[in-house]
């Protein structure tokens, strides 16, 4: 069997990717058919952390979150993020996939505080380390903290979990001719405003020299494929 690319990933799934084809909430069969490619991978050897975003659920909330304090939206989304990484770690327990939710809220009665040194000695253990709350900061979202505990567990690159099959030239469902990119270089996507990720986390994966890939989660097989080293979805390379 081939050798997988990456020895450690940090996959960045958004709250949206566990709605599967309902208006908000988690659908179990869409969770369930994540972390089983999620398995797939870590019976490969690889060591996997993710950091999952919470919009499925503070989508049903936003009305009225109008006009709130932007700092109070930021933690209510925070608090989704924890209970989206709840539902993983459940899913997970029901395929034998041992996992571990770190919140960077204090949360003890339901998950365990970040603390850098248990994450990566979990990881090495052969578990999920499941990353809640963001930063635990408002003002940043989950695309930064997938940059930021990338590089802190040293992970080999960043994984961005979309609905699109990779970066491109256009939006493909609006432009048919738009072509996907194989590849980019950091400066390229920032100086085409290409939405890779947002603006900060691009900056401190270029910093860092950690690469990204974009790919589509709902495809079949495609996140075995991105760690194997095939020709799936878009890297963003130093």
């Amino acid at each position: 069997m081939s050798t997988p690319a990456y020895k450690r990933i940090l996959l960045k799934l958004s709250g949206e990717a566990l709605m599967g084809d309902d208006s908000y909430g988690i659908n179990r069969a869409t969770i369930t058919r994540i972390v089983e490619e999620v398995k797939e991978v870590v019976d490969l050897g690889v060591e996997v952390a993710v950091v999952i975003g919470g919009g499925n659920i503070f989508r049903g909330v936003a009305p009225a979150a109008e006009g709130m304090d932007r700092a109070t939206a930021d933690y209510m989304g925070m608090l989704a993020t924890v209970m989206n990484a709840l539902a993983l770690q459940d899913a997970m327990k029901h395929i034998g996939l041992v996992s571990r939710v770190q919140s960077a809220l204090n949360i003890e009665q339901v998950a365990e505080p970040y603390i850098r040194g248990k994450a990566i000695r979990y990881l090495e253990e052969g578990r999920v380390v499941i990353f809640g709350a963001g930063t635990g900061n408002p003002f940043f979202t989950t695309d930064t903290a997938a940059a930021l505990r990338g590089m802190e567990i040293n992970a080999d690159i960043v994984l961005k979990a979309t609905k699109v099959d990779g970066v491109y030239t256009d939006d493909p469902k609006r432009n048919p001719e738009a072509m996907r990119y194989k590849s980019l270089t950091f400066d390229e996507a920032i100086v085409k405003n290409l939405k890779v990720m947002d603006a900060t986390a691009l900056t401190l994966c270029r910093d860092q020299k950690l690469p990204i890939s974009v790919f589509s989660i709902f495809r079949q097989g495609a996140l075995k494929r991105v760690v194997m080293g095939e020709d799936e979805g878009t890297r963003v390379l130093p």
